[in-house]
C-alpha cells in the first residue's frame, strides 16, 4: 500500500511539473512572443520575461528582433532601356509591435524574407533604376542609393519590417554597354591627345612668329645703325667675328676702302704673293 501512494505521489508530482512547464514561457531579451490559443494568435505580443500560457492547447512562436542582414538580387531596365543587375545587402529587423500581425500574415521570418522583402526589393529598384540612364546610375550611384532607400523603406513599413541599412553589393549591366563604354573612354582620350597636339603646334607657330618678328627687329636696327656715322666700325666688328667664329686663320693684310663708307677688304698676303710669282 504504501509502495502505491509513492508511486501515486511520483506520478501527480510529474503531473504537475509538465503542467507548470506546459503554464509559462520564457522570452529572451532580442525576442517577442505571439501566444496562440487553439490555433488563433492572440493580440498584444510577449517581450521579454516569464509569461502564462493556456497548457496543453495553446503554443508560442518566437520571432528574432535583432537586426537580420539578407542579400537580395534585382534586376530592372534603365531609362533608356538598357539593362542592369545588382545585388542588395539589406539590414532590417521586426517591428515588435506589429509581431501578431506578422504571424498573423506572413508567419515565419523565412517567409517575411521570401513573400515581402524580395518581391519589394525588386520592385523599389525598379522605381529607382527608370528615373535615370544607365550611365547616371552609374555615375551617380550613391543617388540611385538613395531612391531605393526610400522606396523601399516604405512599402516594407506597413508589413512591420524596419529597414535599418541597405548597401549595393554588385552592380552589373550589359556586355553590350560595357564594350559601349570602353569605346567612349579610347575616344575621349584619342580626343584629349588630338587637343594636346593642336595646341602644342599652335604654341610652337607663335613661337616661330615671335621669332621672325624679333630677326626682322634686328636687321632693322642693324640698318638703322649702319645708315649713322661710324657704321663701318660695325661691319669691321662683325667681319673679325665672322674670322673668329668660322674658324679661318686671320688675313696677313687688311685693307679699308675709300670714300665715305670704306668696306673692309681682306686679303691673304701669301695668297697674293704666290699669285704675283705665278
Amino acid at each position: 500500500m504504501k509502495d502505491f501512494s509513492a508511486a501515486t505521489f511520483g506520478i501527480v508530482l510529474a503531473l504537475v511539473v509538465l503542467l507548470g512547464l506546459n503554464c509559462v514561457v520564457i522570452i529572451n531579451p532580442g525576442q517577442a512572443g505571439v501566444l496562440s490559443v487553439l490555433g488563433k494568435a492572440r493580440d498584444g505580443s510577449l517581450l521579454e520575461g516569464i509569461h502564462y500560457k493556456p497548457p496543453f492547447i495553446s503554443n508560442v512562436d518566437i520571432y528574432d528582433l535583432t537586426v537580420q542582414k539578407f542579400e537580395v538580387p534585382a534586376q530592372s531596365s534603365t531609362k533608356d532601356l538598357q539593362d542592369l543587375t545588382a545585388s542588395f545587402a539589406i539590414n532590417f529587423r521586426i517591428d515588435p509591435v506589429q509581431v501578431v500581425e506578422i504571424r498573423r500574415k506572413q508567419g515565419s521570418l523565412q517567409n517575411i524574407v521570401s513573400k515581402i522583402i524580395a518581391p519589394q526589393t525588386q520592385e523599389s529598384f525598379k522605381i529607382a533604376a527608370s528615373r535615370r540612364t544607365v550611365e547616371e546610375a552609374i555615375t551617380k550611384r550613391d543617388q540611385l542609393k538613395a531612391d531605393f532607400d526610400d522606396a523601399l523603406g516604405v512599402r516594407l513599413e506597413k508589413y512591420g519590417v524596419i529597414v535599418l541599412d541597405t548597401s549595393v553589393v554588385d552592380l552589373r549591366f550589359s556586355p553590350e554597354f560595357a564594350q559601349a563604354v570602353e569605346e567612349k573612354q579610347i575616344a575621349e582620350q584619342r580626343a584629349q591627345r588630338a587637343v594636346y597636339i593642336a595646341r602644342e603646334a599652335e604654341q610652337e607657330a607663335t613661337a616661330t612668329v615671335n621669332r621672325a618678328k624679333g630677326k626682322a627687329e634686328a636687321q632693322k636696327l642693324l640698318a638703322e645703325t649702319l645708315k649713322e656715322q661710324g657704321g663701318q666700325l660695325v661691319l669691321q666688328k662683325e667681319a673679325i667675328e665672322a674670322w673668329k667664329q668660322g674658324g679661318s686663320q686671320m688675313p696677313q693684310v687688311l685693307v679699308t676702302g675709300e670714300g665715305s663708307a670704306p668696306i673692309p677688304l681682306l686679303f691673304d698676303l701669301k695668297e697674293t704673293i704666290g699669285s704675283k710669282k705665278g
